[in-house]
């Protein structure tokens, strides 16, 4: 079996890109017993921060490692959290993520914007295959919009899903099951071409 190493500390993250990477009999490595600090992502754009966590644990693991780069971005208040956002939900050192959900819609607030409105949004997701063996790295970018609520429902998923509505949907990705989640999120629109691209260069593990 092929295997591959998934480049995030985030269980959130490891526990869905391990299922979707299942659909092509890909084995999900974790990175959580390297014990490695994850790097600083300093590129203004998700493409740019999830080459640099593929490179860095590619690099210290010697595994082919797919990363992803994904976060909210908030149309009305001109994309933030954007490439910030898990920074965005740290709170006196710890992430707090309905402390993040109250700081956005307060600032939406400012606005005159409230959740009656249905302030517009998006998720991207990033992820980048990157094989140490050549430094050969391929990104592949989805993209789901919709609109926020507040206050958050539903404790399914992770991050900033209690807040986001798909357009299309009622319910909140904190309120849909990960079964549903995994067939129409921004993360799997990302994997959907990786999983093309993948099967045209299978070549790529050897």
């Amino acid at each position: 079996m092929k295997k591959i190493l998934v480049a995030t500390n985030n269980k959130g993250k490891f526990n869905e890109i391990s299922e979707l990477l299942n659909r092509l009999d890909i084995q999900a490595l974790s990175a959580f017993e390297y014990n490695l600090s994850e790097p600083q992502e300093t590129s203004p754009t998700f493409a740019g921060n999830a080459l640099i966590k593929a490179q860095f644990y590619g690099k210290m693991t010697n595994q082919i490692a797919l990363s992803d780069d994904s976060g909210l971005c908030v149309d009305d208040l001109d994309g933030i959290p954007g490439v910030h956002s898990a920074r965005f939900a740290y709170n006196n050192g710890q992430k707090d993520f309905n402390w993040a959900f109250k700081k956005i819609f307060d600032e939406l607030a400012r606005k005159k914007i409230f959740s009656d409105n249905k302030p517009s949004a998006h998720f991207i997701c990033n992820l980048c295959l990157f094989n140490p063996k050549n430094d050969f790295a391929i990104n592949f970018e989805g993209r789901v919009d919709g609109h926020l609520t507040y206050p958050p429902r539903g404790v399914n998923g992770f991050g900033y899903d209690p807040i986001f509505i798909k357009n299309n949907f009622s319910q909140t990705f904190g309120e849909i099951s990960a079964d549903q989640k995994h067939s129409i999120s921004h993360r799997f629109l990302a994997f959907l071409q990786l999983e093309n691209w993948l099967k045209k260069n299978y070549s790529f593990f050897d």
